[in-house]
């Protein structure tokens, strides 16, 4: 039989556990029912009348039978749901909200403790947290104690039934090791895919199914426990949807905005975008350079602040992309249609005007509202076939013209060069898989991005010119921890890294360049790689270092990203482009509400947030495909590369496929391994074979698990067949503090992967 959620290892329950229980109790607790709801005996009875007696001189219980007053339905202490992060501050609900039929939970808001320590500021929308609550004014608010377990996590899963015919909830997170007993199925078969709850206030009551999803194999199983597991809002309220079709219906005034539509404006997308958000032009300029036209959709004048609209579209934060279904920042009536640049339908834009000198330069821009008419809508692959195969029209090879001295100032500003591939999961018409490959990088791709990355500058210095507001997207030097650690890293190699000199993305650009040897440079760039900050969004401006640039914004995906939204508001605002008042109740302005200025900080932080649990929901979404793709190859041999390695094994990913697997060390024969943090590295003490980050071997696959995502190898020796596992594991010891508590250099993680550098105009697929 499963433990109890709160039982801890040594069977009495911490403190938090404690309040938990007894906040979502539906009755009076004491210490009785503490006891007998831990499965406590004996000496751990005594323990616990001492440490209650402990949280009552604390504060933390009243120091009789209940823990807390009830205060009028929201307890002096509870566990809280985030909800919402509004302007940088975090809102949430009761955990466990019991209400008359029709009643709303109390909002709450989250609070710096007294000592100043803004310990919400890390809380994202899905947390849970420990928290004291008290009154204020017309609401209530609450400071943060401690932040709990995800309670969602093991509540998506499939049912299983033992041999007694009792269900069990196997967990679709791979975080989540123990599956859960089933107390009321709701109709649910074995093997089908469900979501539950808790099917009571004790720890031992299990789940009850709520809501049966079908087969866990199905097409769209994996996007919805993406969706589920990462707390992502994917339906809209009905006030969003009333909003978004009055906004549709917003006429265009020609007379407040540029005429561009005889212009043939090209928008170059991916084959299955679901939405157009950007798209650009060109022509000589008869002296060796070009004028360039980069025309984006004029989101700021459908979403208005502080409107419904607004709301919602910071919540969400951005758009979410998974292979079968998108997750728009935006209704479908704005996002697919009316704000999308559609072929040959008037359109409104906002126009970043830019003079390309012959050396690359942009020596000028300026923005203005525009309607435009985009002449065609075509794919990547289509628009690289017309200029290899010279079919391409006059305006197309303007396009690559213009690129070209883009091209030639880049190369000048010598950006960081990292081989970053990305997965492509391919569907049939049925959302059977139908390929999974690397996806394929053409100078398409740089023609736009490069179109791009000028205009997102360019907005930046505008705001700046005009001292306005700026939300710029951030990717800061590596730390100079990392960039120790690193130097001892590549001391394994023979090489050196000198710490006195600038750190550019040049040198390391050069320091790839001079590795000739292929597995060697793999894993230099690996490390390399872990040595980068992760990007984010904020009013501050530390420049952009994978890009080597002083100043920049994200402008030019307004559609999909709320960041590029706050960049038209500020323009609408620097540059007087303001459009005559809406008829109606939409909100009045398309630029910046006074609010927004003040707190431009706070919700950088908040839609940096959403930014990073999209990317691990298409991330972890992509995993399971590639599971999914591998279960029936389970037992073939591949050729894989060492990813990440720690003490307890090592992560490899199939070459040009991806997808993270373990090897424990275990499973590397009867020798004793060492693990090197310097080195990252594990060798043999009597054979002396080592796995190190970069490494290419072959391993077999073992497992394959598309529920998680989770791959196992099966490491071979020389002659294919796979090593005998040990039977017992020993004591790994690093090289590095005595008790093998050295630093962790460039730190895997579980899945040994690097965090984000995105800083592309484009970033992501659509």
């Amino acid at each position: 039989m499963a433990k109890p959620a709160h039982k801890t290892q040594h069977g009495l329950p911490t403190r938090e556990q404690i309040l938990e229980f007894i906040q979502t109790s539906d009755r009076v607790v004491g210490k009785r029912e503490i006891g007998k709801a831990f499965g406590l005996k004996g000496q751990e009875k005594i323990a616990l009348k001492k440490l209650l007696k402990d949280m009552a001189e604390e504060g933390l219980i009243d120091g009789k039978r209940t823990a807390y007053h009830r205060m009028g339905g929201v307890p002096k202490v509870t566990v809280l749901r985030v909800m919402e992060i509004e302007d940088g501050e975090a809102f949430a609900i009761p955990d466990n909200w019991e209400a008359e039929e029709g009643a709303t939970p109390p909002r709450v808001r989250i609070v710096e403790d007294k000592k100043g320590n803004n310990r919400h500021a890390a809380l994202r929308i899905g947390d849970r947290i420990l928290a004291r609550t008290e009154e204020a004014g017309n609401g209530w608010r609450a400071h943060v104690m401690k932040k709990l377990p995800a309670k969602t996590d093991g509540l998506m899963g499939v049912v299983e039934l033992d041999g007694s015919g009792k269900g069990w909830l196997s967990p679709v997170d791979k975080r989540v090791r123990n599956s859960s007993p089933i107390a009321d199925l709701g109709g649910a078969e074995e093997g089908q895919l469900v979501l539950a709850e808790p099917a009571g206030k004790s720890p031992r009551a299990g789940v009850k199914v709520v809501e049966i999803l079908g087969d866990p194999l199905a097409p769209k199983s994996f996007s919805l426990i993406a969706i589920s597991k990462h707390g992502i809002p994917n339906v809209f309220p009905e006030e969003t949807l009333t909003e978004a079709e009055l906004a549709a219906k917003l006429p265009l005034d020609g007379d407040k905005r540029e005429d561009l539509r005889d212009l043939p404006i090209v928008a170059i997308d991916p084959s299955d975008a679901r939405d157009h958000d950007d798209a650009i032009w060109a022509e000589p300029d008869g002296k060796g350079g070009y004028n360039a036209l980069i025309a984006i959709a004029d989101v700021s004048y459908y979403v208005r602040p502080g409107g419904a609209l607004d709301r919602e579209a910071r919540k969400r934060g951005n758009s979410v992309y998974f292979p079968d279904r998108v997750v728009p920042m935006l209704p479908e009536i704005l996002s697919a249609d009316v704000c999308s640049l559609r072929q040959g339908e008037d359109r409104a834009a906002m126009a970043c005007h830019i003079h390309v000198s012959e050396t690359g330069k942009v020596s000028s821009f300026r923005f203005t509202r525009a309607i435009v008419r985009i002449a065609e809508v075509v794919a990547y692959e289509e628009a690289q076939r017309r200029i290899d195969e010279d079919e391409a029209s006059e305006n197309l090879r303007n396009l690559w013209g213009c690129w070209k001295l883009l091209a030639d100032a880049r190369s000048a500003r010598d950006p960081l060069e990292l081989e970053l591939p990305e997965r492509r999961v391919v569907l049939n018409d049925q959302g059977k898989i139908e390929e999974i490959a690397v996806r394929e990088r053409l100078d398409a791709h740089r023609v736009v991005e490069d179109f791009m990355i000028a205009a997102n500058v360019a907005a930046a210095k505008s705001l700046e010119s005009k001292t306005a507001p700026v939300v710029y997207r951030v990717h800061e030097p590596p730390s100079r921890e990392k960039l120790v650690a690193l130097r001892e890293y590549l001391e394994t190699f023979g090489k050196k890294l000198a710490l006195g000199q600038v750190i550019t993305p040049g040198l390391f650009n050069r320091m790839l360049k001079d590795v000739t040897d292929e597995s060697e440079k793999a894993q230099v760039m690996e490390a390399v790689l872990r040595t980068q900050t992760q990007a984010y969004y904020g009013p501050a401006n530390a420049g952009h270092f994978g890009l080597s640039l002083g100043s920049y914004a994200h402008f030019t995906s307004p559609i999909r990203r709320y960041a590029d939204l706050l960049v038209h508001r500020a323009l609408v605002d620097a540059f007087k482009l303001e459009q005559p008042k809406p008829q109606g109740k939409l909100p009045p302005t398309s630029g910046l509400a006074d609010k927004d200025r003040e707190n431009l900080g706070k919700i950088s932080d908040a839609i940096s947030q959403t930014e990073r649990r999209a990317m691990e929901a298409e991330r972890d979404t992509i995993d399971r495909y590639v599971a999914a793709w591998l279960s029936g190859r389970v037992g073939e041999t591949f050729d894989t590369r060492i990813t990440g390695v720690q003490s307890f094994g090592f992560f490899a990913t199939i070459e040009g496929l991806g997808g993270d697997g373990l090897v424990p060390v275990s499973t590397l024969g009867s020798d004793y391994f060492r693990y090197d943090e310097t080195s990252q590295s594990l060798t043999g003490e009597r054979s002396g074979t080592s796995y190190s980050t970069g490494d290419r071997l072959k391993l077999k696959l073992g497992e394959a698990n598309p529920l998680t995502g989770a791959l196992k190898f099966v490491p071979l020796d020389s002659d294919g067949n796979p090593i005998e596992a040990r039977g017992t594991r020993p004591d790994y010891r690093s090289k590095g503090k005595p008790g093998g508590k050295g630093k962790q250099n460039f730190k895997q993680g579980q899945r040994g992967r690097p965090k984000n550098i995105r800083h592309q105009g484009k970033g992501r697929k659509k």
